[in-house]
């Protein structure tokens, strides 16, 4: 089916300046930008869920069948957005990633994905503060499930890096998706360039959209996308500062010697 709306993807690393940049860009009234939005899990599982239905597996015509599938999971995308009137809509997901095979088939063009980064000591660090702050009240989910490595600085970092856990998982479908020749869809965002020369960043992310510019007010950014953060087990993960200035670098002090492991990782 032919879609009536623009689709872009917000796709890249946790605590990595996602949730800031999607609240900058919805300045801009030509885009509807989404907090973490669950659209691609309904439409993952409806794919696989025809195709494991007899019905559609008895059809004579297997190319009509999967012609069907696909209008059927990209009407699922239109009605999910179809109570904004915004014609560009940029959904938030780390897992698009995975399924650019998926999203291209559906979109019927190529992919065109945001993906915040960040040095990964600095997404360790923020995690580790994260965990500091919400130890004092509450069990997050991480260390309940491993209890004897949130024992240590450095058993904590292993389990974010973990391929199950945010930023292992993230690291892996970042690295998986340019292997498999998807490089010239992304545009990689990093946190440092987005909150130390905004400008420019944007400047950047418009060209690559196909989009004209628009004038951001990196002064007074007005937090549009709401998440009940209770459900992850840390207040307060995706609220954002109104003003867009420089983060102070922080892995030092809070890790240590438990950031040596991760110095060079890099994936962009």
């Amino acid at each position: 089916m032919a879609l009536t709306k623009k689709y872009c993807f917000l796709s890249g690393l946790p605590r990595s300046g996602s949730t800031l940049l999607a609240n900058i860009l919805a300045q801009n009234p030509r885009f509807h930008a989404s907090a973490t939005s669950g659209i691609l899990d309904v439409i993952f599982g409806v794919r696989n869920h025809w195709d494991n239905l007899p019905q559609f597996q008895a059809m004579p015509d297997r190319i009509a069948c999967e012609s069907a599938k696909l209008r059927v999971l990209g009407g699922i995308l239109e009605s999910y957005y179809s109570d904004t009137s915004a014609p560009v809509i940029i959904d938030k997901s780390r897992s698009w990633l995975a399924h650019l095979e998926l999203a291209e088939a559906i979109l019927g063009v190529q992919a065109k994905v945001l993906v915040p980064v960040r040095d990964v000591r600095e997404v360790l660090s923020s995690f580790e503060r994260l965990w500091r702050k919400a130890s004092a009240s509450r069990q997050v989910p991480q260390e309940a499930k491993y209890y004897v490595e949130f024992q240590t600085i450095e058993g904590r970092c292993a389990v974010w890096a973990q391929g199950d856990q945010p930023l292992g998982l993230a690291c892996n479908r970042l690295r998986d998706a340019q292997l498999r020749g998807f490089r010239d869809r992304l545009c990689f965002v990093p946190f440092e360039a987005l909150t130390t020369e905004p400008e420019a960043t944007l400047a950047r992310i418009y060209a690559f959209l196909d989009e004209e510019p628009f004038a951001h007010d990196f002064d007074h950014v007005v937090q549009v996308t709401q998440e009940d953060d209770r459900i992850h087990g840390f207040p307060d993960l995706h609220r954002i500062r109104p003003q867009v200035q420089p983060v102070p670098v922080t892995w030092p002090t809070i890790l240590g010697e438990a950031a040596a492991p991760y110095a060079n990782a890099r994936f962009w």
